[in-house]
């Protein structure tokens, strides 16, 4: 089989996803395209090879991705998640907690300060964040002036880039698979959760992006489409304030933080009992922090996801029913609804774990560094294109997931083979595997918040009770603004070697000026 072949599953995988606007059809085909092929070579006929494909697609590579121990860990984690979420939605737990702060906003400055607080004690989950904060806060929006749209905007993007970037979420699990997978195909020794904290140095635009909602709130200033709806809603006379949604019980906002605590407390405690090492914390050359990261770097992520997650759900069970507020059997059918919510994911997983099989079995990261190297590509501008890539096929999907699905497995082994090819050492590939390792979320994240297909979009708006189209067209100005600086003055700068501290110093400026000098005030 000719090499450059290797390169047509994962190809047509993004292409039928810019077609059809869907990532496990886009997969699949991309999967039965590389079968097919190797059918092909194998001696098949055409049709033969077409059934023969068909059939590999479920028993050799669905199947063979569900053998790995570490991604069936990933499937109960995340199904475990979407059980203590439902949970603790459920029983009022995550109303209490943003009912209680957002008693605290006075004005639309503060109203927008609270939404933003709220949208990251909300971190562990984009999807309830989305829901719970903007049914929540809208009726407060509205008493303040505040517009839908900002409103929307606010929830979406903050929701994303906090879930992208925290330790403990419903995104972690697919993140630290990914990101194994890559690490596994290129035989280095390194944990996956190790590679995840590295790359947060690199994570340009969800940081920048929470800097960019916290600057335009606390100066009152706002420009594009944004600021004609701001300026609209201001105008108006709020006669009566909607009461807050009722969908579900108002509950103590203990019972929600008692488990999200056990969940954090429970993974820190848990990562510290799989990696410890007694002749590290003996050491007298390391200081506290360097054993913490050695022992961290050296445990059993999956295990302690499993154990901390396991121990959240049992916590919001038992918090749930010593309230008497919701019956035991309501309280079991929402910990099953929870894991129902969370199917689409465990699918998109497989599927992905699937094609990443695939592409390792036709060797397509070597045939992808060999191209990169014959067209003399330097390995600091595959970050660049790593993000711009990201961005458009997050754009075309809607779905941040899918484009991890689709890019990770291809651009991580890529890259690094890129970099051992031009003969960098292990301390100049390790910046640029980090940065790319980022730059896939980052660019995922916001052509994610550009779509007006994307699931967390179009949920932020439908919480926020926004026309969707307004919620698009006032957010996109945003994130392109954003998306923009990230890639100029941090993603490029950080690869040519420029410290990524100083990097982002430079495109927070930059985003302050334009704030400052582009954004107009909103009389209140």
């Amino acid at each position: 089989m000719p090499l450059w072949m290797s390169i047509l599953p994962p190809l047509v995988a993004i292409l039928m996803a810019l077609l059809l606007k869907e990532v496990v059809s886009s997969l699949f085909f991309g999967i039965l395209t590389g079968t097919f092929i190797m059918a092909l070579y194998g001696g098949c006929g055409p049709l033969e090879a077409l059934g023969s494909g068909l059939l590999r697609v479920v028993d050799t590579y669905v199947v063979g991705s569900l053998y790995d121990s570490d991604h069936v860990r990933i499937i109960v984690f995340t199904l475990l998640i979407g059980g203590m979420v439902k949970v603790i939605t459920v029983n009022g737990g995550m109303k209490g907690v943003v009912t209680w702060l957002s008693k605290r906003a006075k004005g639309p400055r503060s109203g927008q300060l609270m939404t933003f607080v709220m949208d990251l004690c909300v971190f562990f989950d984009d999807y309830s964040n989305t829901l719970v904060v903007g049914n929540t806060m809208r009726p407060l929006a509205d008493k303040l002036r505040i517009s839908r749209e900002k409103l929307s905007y606010i929830v979406d993007s903050t929701s994303a880039p906090v879930v992208a970037v925290a330790f403990i979420t419903t995104w972690i699990g697919a993140e630290l698979s990914y990101i194994q997978d890559g690490i596994n195909h290129l035989g280095l020794e390194m944990s996956s959760y190790s590679v995840f904290f590295h790359s947060l140095a690199y994570s340009f635009y969800p940081f920048l992006t929470l800097a960019f909602v916290l600057m335009l709130i606390l100066s009152g200033r706002d420009f594009g489409p944004m600021l004609k709806a701001e300026r609209k809603a201001r105008a108006q006379q709020v006669d009566q304030v909607v009461e807050p949604n009722q969908e579900q019980e108002q509950g103590h906002a203990m019972d929600a933080l008692i488990p999200l605590l056990v969940l954090i407390v429970g993974t820190v405690v848990g990562l510290i009992a799989t990696g410890y090492d007694a002749s590290v914390w003996m050491d007298a050359s390391q200081n506290f922090f360097g054993k913490l990261s050695a022992t961290i770097g050296a445990a059993d992520s999956y295990q302690a996801l499993l154990w901390s997650s396991l121990c959240s759900l049992l916590t919001a069970i038992l918090v749930t029913l010593l309230r008497r507020k919701v019956k035991f059997g309501k309280v079991m059918e929402s910990s099953v609804e929870g894991f129902k919510s969370m199917f689409n994911a465990v699918v998109i997983l497989t599927m992905a774990w699937s094609i990443a099989l695939l592409t390792k079995d036709m060797h397509t990261a070597e045939f992808v560094s060999q191209l990169l190297v014959r067209w003399a590509l330097s390995p600091a501008l595959v970050p660049v294109i790593t993000f711009v890539l990201a961005a458009l096929i997050g754009f075309s999907t809607g779905t941040s997931w899918g484009t991890m699905a689709i890019l990770y497995p291809l651009i991580l082994p890529a890259s690094w083979l890129l970099c051992q090819e031009q003969g960098f050492a292990m301390e100049q590939a390790l910046p640029i595997f980090y940065n790319v390792v980022a730059s896939v979320l980052a660019g995922a994240v916001m052509g994610d918040h550009c779509s007006p297909i994307s699931d967390t979009t179009i949920m932020s708006s439908l919480a926020s009770q926004c026309d969707h189209l307004q919620h698009v067209g006032t957010q996109m100005p945003y994130a392109l603004t954003v998306g923009g600086v990230a890639l100029l003055l941090g993603v490029l700068p950080a690869a040519l070697g420029l410290p990524s501290w100083l990097a982002f110093l430079m495109a927070g400026t930059v985003l302050w000026c334009i704030v400052r000098f582009v954004g107009k005030k909103i009389k209140n």
